[in-house]
């Protein structure tokens, strides 16, 4: 498959087109469960038959295949029943077959994971949770040509950056367009529709971010990130200026949860725990609220992307060759749960690998067991566990103590194949150990006055 990137486009939609914009979303969400149900009745026949236990026991591929063209388990079968449901009832008035089978591929997606345990059991979509629909090019359905969206008798004009200082839009509105798709958000309480074009090529950076060929180090952990460069290291809280809209969020959960239980009291059990098969009553102050906290989502959802641009950016000016350790955000989860789901790490790392690929490197994750960054001392090689409250490395060998996390992402830099190169490591460490306490003075003095993290080992 060829580059591709993403450019997004503000439309300019009158109450009309929005009307019908939105009846076509609704549509695509019948659809959608209509094909999920589908899928759940297959599976479960698929689980049921014997070919299924014998696949199981001899874990043969072959028996996988025979079961799933039996019961009509792929992308292929999903996508020719979508096509029947829509021409059987009125979808086929309000969508078109591209969209259609696009609709059938995420439906299938979602059960192929469940099925192989990648991800829990999928949801049926309720009203307004079905926010976008794309087609399969730009020959048919959602098309964008001459500057403009058609779809369907719609012709909608987007919104374009009329100073585009950087030449951004320029260079993505000259690219190919593979496929078009279309976002329904709300903004303030306000019905956005965007456009995004999916785009064939790589997208253009502005030369303030332009990466150098150099490898960094980095070590990403719940609250905090290090890096280290040959001529520079950073160590700081990660996302930290999300905190404020963070506890936003928490207020008014909690007053969502004091209103829901004063207006539904015969809802709730004696032990305050809620009762099966129950309608909820939503005062007006609630709903607004409501209203309320989806926009505090929407405003940390978009500050934390925008954040985690910004980060990926400086790492990638430092170098394109990022070395980081291979860590289970799944396992973080269980530990720092509210950290991570707060600061999202798993999606910064995707942000970073793109934007590496983008400027001709890559991230390359580091084998933790064969390495053992966070317990080894490369001057004396010597092995020690160390407790989380232990901010510091410490070693009888003469070492100057430094800062753990900056240590990792120093002995990351200088891991090859997921080996740690000592003769290197030792080579380098003279400039690296006055680069690893010019970090911590900066750090210093950027919290004088502010809250300090316990994971800096400042106090």
């Amino acid at each position: 498959m060829s580059d591709s990137f993403i450019h997004e486009l503000i439309l300019q939609t009158n109450p009309y087109e929005k009307k019908v914009l939105n009846i076509r979303l609704e549509m695509a969400r019948i659809l959608y469960n209509t094909i999920l149900l589908e899928g759940f009745k297959r599976l479960k026949l698929i689980k049921e038959s014997k070919i299924f236990q014998k696949a199981k026991k001899s874990k043969d591929f072959k028996h996988y295949n025979e079961v799933n063209k039996l019961y009509k388990f792929s992308d292929y079968d999903f996508q020719s029943f979508a096509i029947k449901t829509k021409n059987s009832c009125m979808i086929k008035d309000h969508l078109d077959a591209h969209v259609c089978q696009k609709v059938a591929t995420r439906a299938y997606q979602a059960v192929d994971k469940y099925r192989k345990g990648k991800m829990g059991k999928p949801r049926f979509k309720g009203k307004n949770r079905f926010l976008s629909i794309e087609g399969k090019s730009n020959i048919t359905g959602i098309r964008f040509k001459n500057k403009k969206l058609y779809y369907k008798g719609l012709i909608i004009n987007p919104i374009f950056d009329k100073k585009d200082i950087y030449g951004i839009e320029k260079h993505a509105l000259s690219s190919k367009v593979k496929y078009c798709r279309l976002i329904k958000k709300v903004i303030k309480n306000k019905e956005v529709w965007i456009l995004q074009l999916v785009l064939e090529g790589k997208p253009k950076t502005k030369n303030k971010n332009k990466s150098q060929d150099e490898t960094v180090g980095l070590d990403i952990g719940p609250s905090t990130i290090a890096i280290f460069q040959d001529k520079k290291a950073t160590l700081t809280a990660f996302c930290f200026s999300l905190k404020p809209l963070h506890l936003k969020q928490k207020k008014l959960q909690r007053k969502l949860d004091r209103s829901l239980r004063a207006t539904n009291p015969s809802n709730y059990n004696a032990d305050k725990t809620i009762k099966k098969n129950i309608f909820w009553k939503k005062s007006r102050k609630y709903k607004k609220n409501q209203n309320k906290l989806f926009e505090v989502f929407r405003k940390l959802k978009t500050s934390r992307k925008r954040l985690h641009g910004n980060l990926a950016n400086k790492i990638i000016k430092l170098g394109n060759i990022i070395k980081t350790e291979k860590l289970s955000y799944k396992s973080f989860q269980k530990r720092y749960g509210k950290s991570i789901g707060f600061r999202a790490p798993g999606l910064f790392l995707q942000i970073l690998n793109r934007k590496a690929e983008n400027a001709g490197g890559f991230i390359e994750e580091i084998n933790t067991k064969s390495t053992c960054l966070s317990q080894i001392c490369h001057n004396c090689l010597k092995k020690e566990k160390k407790l989380l409250s232990q901010r510091w490395h410490k070693c009888n060998c003469g070492i100057k103590a430094v800062q753990r996390d900056l240590y990792s992402a120093y002995l990351a830099r200088h891991v090859m194949e997921n080996k740690l190169d000592i003769n290197q490591c030792k080579k380098d460490w003279s400039s690296a150990s006055l680069l690893l306490e010019q970090a911590m003075s900066n750090l210093k003095k950027t919290t004088i006055g502010k809250q300090k993290l316990a994971s800096f080992g400042l106090s």
